[in-house]
């Protein structure tokens, strides 16, 4: 097989299943950290390939209706989404590009959560763990842009993808960058969806990163509070915890802690086990985050993206402003349901 091009390979990727498909030249990562640079991971890469793979709308509505949990992390989530549906051609398309004579390094669709404090393994070098931030790759590879609520959009889902990536010594053309806030129009439909871990724009709490001549800006979340409203720690989004912890309080708005420490609070009472009595039989501590996140192959997604992800996508669905609409209405139907910090209905 002779040298592929963009186009080849993109033909390649989507026919194996992926749905999003961009290139960036690797001088576009010229301001990354070193330990979430692609070089740090492969010194001899050319070209970052970005794919994505589409999160269906469907896989929200039990937990948008208040009734069934498992679809979520199960599809959407870290279970067969990230760890099969995207992986599998991801993989082949490494695959297409290395028949060639070219190195692929397929890269697993994960992100820094931390950085452990260790030595470099060769002097000199770059200390582990190196991770690729993919959603800022995304940017940089033209396939989206970072939304207002730190989710990555694309013109044709919205929030509804995961990505994931390839680095190879194969140079291609780069794709053109997305005009910022060209799909993100700052509308703050995320904030008004979010338990509250988004800062309004008018907060003025915001990062921003350069990718050649374009400026991308999105809120500084509080990550403390996103942990604990997503991965299990709020009972305002949780009916497992009132029922495995009667008389439990719990206001996550009152806390000011670091990511780190939120899955520290949220894990190990989500996914432990306790003794089994006659009041707590399954001996787990919270059952109901025990078995989601077993189904969910790994993944504890609780609060299911209120705010970032149905919020938004609904919004945009709304207002016609992604390619993906449906035929029989809006995602959000009906009033929403919220429960106070004792676990009661208030909304």
């Amino acid at each position: 097989m002779g040298r592929p091009t963009k186009e080849q390979i993109k033909e390649y990727a989507l026919s194996r299943g992926l749905d999003l498909f961009g290139v960036a030249n690797i001088e576009r990562f010229k301001d990354a950290p070193i330990r979430m640079h692609p070089a740090s991971i492969f010194p001899e890469v050319r070209s970052v390939i970005v794919v994505g793979r589409r999160i269906v709308r469907g896989g929200w509505r039990g937990i948008e209706e208040g009734t069934y949990w498992p679809n979520y992390s199960y599809f959407n989530y870290s279970g067969l989404l990230n760890t099969y549906f995207l992986q599998l051609p991801l993989y082949e398309t490494a695959c297409f590009i290395e028949n060639s004579g070219y190195e692929a390094v397929p890269l697993y669709s994960g992100g820094p959560e931390a950085e452990p404090p260790v030595e470099p393994l060769r002097p000199g070098g770059v200390p582990p763990d190196v991770w690729l931030a993919i959603r800022i790759a995304g940017v940089a590879a033209g396939v989206g842009e970072i939304g207002w609520s730190k989710v990555f959009l694309t013109k044709r889902f919205g929030p509804r993808q995961r990505l994931a990536a390839i680095l190879t010594d194969l140079e291609l053309e780069p794709d053109p960058l997305i005009e910022p806030n060209s799909i993100c129009k700052l509308d703050m439909a995320c904030v008004r969806g979010c338990p509250g871990a988004i800062p309004h724009i008018k907060e003025g709490k915001f990062i921003e990163i350069s990718i050649e001549d374009k400026k991308y800006r999105w809120a500084d979340v509080d990550m403390g509070k996103c942990t604990l409203i997503y991965h299990g720690g709020d009972p305002r989004v949780s009916p497992f915890i009132p029922k495995a912890l009667p008389g439990y309080h719990f206001d996550v708005m009152k806390q000011n802690v670091s990511e780190e420490t939120a899955y520290k609070f949220c894990w190990p009472m989500s996914t432990r086990e306790w003794r089994k009595t006659a009041e707590h039989p399954s001996g787990y501590i919270i059952e109901g985050h025990h078995y989601i996140q077993y189904w969910g192959q790994g993944g504890l997604g609780i609060e299911g993206s209120r705010g970032c992800m149905r919020s938004c996508f609904d919004y945009l669905e709304r207002h016609n402003m992604i390619e993906q609409t449906f035929k029989n209405g809006p995602f959000i139907r009906r009033k929403r349901w919220l429960l106070d910090a004792d676990g009661n209905i208030v909304e």
